[in-house]
């Protein structure tokens, strides 16, 4: 892990838990039991996992149960009463559907479009980028259909395959965002969670589709899942990659351009914990932790920590 990150996430923590014990948020001293229930967000689901593995080691009597089903469910089942805390992307609920929940951003990470690794465009994709229009073409009004027209070579004519989710999500709705649309004007083959995306793409040679970057990155490597390779955007649309968009072959380089700002939001959005009212009891307890000392698992499980003042500012939503 590059050192700087590593700096990065050790002042987070100490800035944090230090502004945390002055309001008397901690509560090291009482023993905590009890389970805790989270669901939704695929986006989060790998780094909710860490934190519930790490939370569990200090509070051995305390069991985290987590489960993805996209941020639509994580939703309902928390603003329900049915989870303690739901996994979601803010993007995707206007302020009506808003009212009665408690919102707390925990991370960042982006949404990257993704292609088969074959694909008979590639090496041109990767010199070029694709610009956003060409996306609108391909996603939105459907007059972009082969390969050969994203990156302007009739000789290709292989027809683009395009997925999208089918399920109600963040990763959806963000990449519809960019685009300037919402999740519902996309087109595309409906596939159900970002694992099912990526096998999809990974398993079509013509195919594009999109991607949490924990779906589109291998957690051991650093690099793209094989099989993939991620579609680099070319933000100031003149035709090329230009170096300093060119982010895209490690997960620590893309981490740093969402950290930095090089890459846009959207794509790239915070991710959030929701609960009806407030969180209660050992689930309040975990929140607390996850924007405290939980902030330093971040970086190696492949997301961005929020900034000391943004801990520190979710925290005092919490009482």
């Amino acid at each position: 892990m590059n050192r700087k990150y590593v700096a990065m996430a050790a002042v987070i923590m100490i800035v944090v838990v230090a502004s945390v014990d002055a309001y008397n948020y901690l509560t090291t001293a009482k023993e905590l039991t009890g389970t805790v229930t989270v669901s939704g967000a695929w986006a989060l689901y790998p780094m909710m996992v860490k934190w519930a593995e790490e939370f569990q080691k200090l509070n051995p009597k305390v069991r985290v149960e987590v489960s993805a089903g996209g941020a639509g469910k994580g939703m309902t089942d928390a603003l329900a009463g049915l989870v303690d805390i739901g996994m979601v992307s803010r993007e995707i609920y206007p302020a009506e559907v808003e009212k009665g929940a408690l919102w707390v951003p925990v991370v960042s990470d982006a949404v990257v479009p993704t292609m088969n690794r074959d694909n008979p465009a590639l090496d041109d994709i990767l010199t070029k980028g694709v610009r956003r229009s060409t996306f609108i073409g391909i996603y939105i009004y459907g007059n972009i259909t082969t390969w050969g027209e994203v990156v302007g070579r009739s000789e290709i004519a292989d027809e683009i395959h395009v997925y999208m989710r089918s399920d109600s999500a963040g990763a959806p709705e963000t990449w519809a965002k960019y685009l300037g649309y919402r999740q519902e004007d996309l087109k595309g083959i409906g596939v159900y969670g970002d694992p099912g995306l990526a096998e999809a793409v990974r398993n079509d040679r013509l195919g594009l589709g999109f991607n949490n970057i924990n779906y589109a990155y291998d957690a051991k490597t650093g690099v793209p899942i094989e099989g993939m390779a991620i579609v680099p955007l070319d933000l100031n649309d003149n035709g090329l990659l230009d170096e300093n968009e060119d982010f895209y072959g490690t997960r620590e380089k893309i981490l740093d351009a969402i950290a930095t700002g090089a890459y846009p939001s959207p794509p790239a959005r915070e991710l959030n914990l929701v609960t009806k009212d407030k969180f209660t009891g050992i689930a309040e307890e975990f929140v607390k932790w996850i924007l405290t000392e939980g902030q330093q698992y971040a970086l190696e499980t492949g997301y961005i920590p929020l900034s000391e003042e943004r801990c520190v500012e979710q925290l005092k939503k919490l009482g």
